[in-house]
């Protein structure tokens, strides 16, 4: 029997309205500089690199798109409000794709003493006690889709990769397996996490509490 429809955009709903409050926090604390959040010993590690270059593409045309389309309203459109419409969109998109970025810089990885934070935006946070870590191997990857989060049966094995612009570069193999909480709920059992960073070497030389560190070249 098919779940009722309500049922279904009820929990979209709500996830799309955290989101959405989550980019607007994270460009207010982007915007006041305030210094990460990080304990003595943490280490942070961005993410951001791979498609920094895409955002920043984006964000500038909206820049130049805003002007120009309130220029073309405002002289075809015969309806007063609708310029100003076009124009709330506008600086909404603007302000949306500059609180993603905000999003991201602020809520990096991070390396501690007792375990690795892996993160996404706001929506994904992931702590892993390095007695749950067999080992860390750098190795990249490129994923032919382009969702942030998968999942993927290679054998007995599940893999759960958290890619940053359809890649990750490194391998968390699991001592056992582990569920996680993700946007859309808790996951099943993984045997493996693959994740992205700019710095993968720097970052497996920080995993000081790793019982087992290896590198897989590209």
């Amino acid at each position: 029997m098919k779940a009722p429809t309500g049922a279904k955009v009820g929990p979209l709903l709500g996830r799309v309205a955290a989101m959405e409050a989550a980019m607007w926090r994270s460009l207010y604390a982007w915007a006041r500089r305030k210094p990460l959040p990080l304990a003595p010993g943490d280490e942070p590690f961005g993410y951001l690199g791979v498609v920094k270059p895409i955002l920043g593409i984006f964000i500038g045309l909206s820049i130049v798109e805003i002007p120009i389309f309130d220029l073309i309203v405002t002289n075809v459109v015969p309806w007063g409000p609708a310029r100003w419409i076009v124009l709330v969109l506008g600086i909404w998109g603007l302000l949306w794709m500059a609180g993603l970025y905000a999003s991201m810089r602020i809520h990096p990885h991070v390396v501690g003493d007792t375990g690795l934070r892996v993160r996404q935006s706001s929506g994904i946070d992931i702590w892993i006690p390095w007695t749950d870590i067999e080992a860390l191997r750098r190795r990249y990857r490129s994923l032919p889709s382009s969702k942030s989060v998968q999942v993927e049966q290679e054998g007995e094995r599940r893999v759960l990769y958290i890619s940053v612009g359809s890649q990750t570069s490194i391998d968390v193999l699991l001592r056992r397996p582990t569920t996680f909480d993700l946007p859309k709920g808790r996951s099943e059992p993984m045997d493996e996490l693959r994740l992205y960073a700019d710095d993968p070497d720097g970052l497996l030389r920080s995993a000081r509490g790793t019982p087992a560190t290896g590198k897989v070249s590209r």
